[in-house]
C-alpha cells in the first residue's frame, strides 16, 4: 500500500532470540512476525497519512505498537 516497512537492528536480534528459544526455525520467525504485526497489517491500509512503519525492539519484546511515521514528517523518529 505504499508504506515502507523497516526493522531496527535491535528488533532483528530480539526476533532471532525469540525464535531460537522456541526452537521452531523459520516457522517460528513467521509466527513471531505475525504476532507483532497482526493489528498493524489490518490498520495500515486504511491509514492514508502514514509513510513508514518501524518495528523496534519494544514491539517484539513487550508488545508495544510499531512506530508509525506520518506522511508529512521529514525525519524518522529514532527507534
Amino acid at each position: 500500500d505504499g508504506i515502507e516497512l523497516s526493522f531496527t537492528k535491535e528488533a532483528l536480534v530480539a526476533i532471532a532470540h525469540r525464535a531460537q528459544s522456541r526452537k521452531t526455525g523459520a516457522r517460528g520467525l513467521r509466527s513471531i512476525l505475525e504476532e507483532v504485526m497482526l493489528d498493524v497489517m489490518y490498520d495500515l491500509p486504511s491509514l492514508t497519512n502514514v509513510k513508514k512503519c518501524i518495528i523496534n525492539k519494544e514491539a517484539i519484546e513487550s508488545g508495544q505498537a510499531p512506530v508509525l511515521i506520518p506522511t508529512g514528517q521529514t525525519k524518522d523518529v529514532p527507534a
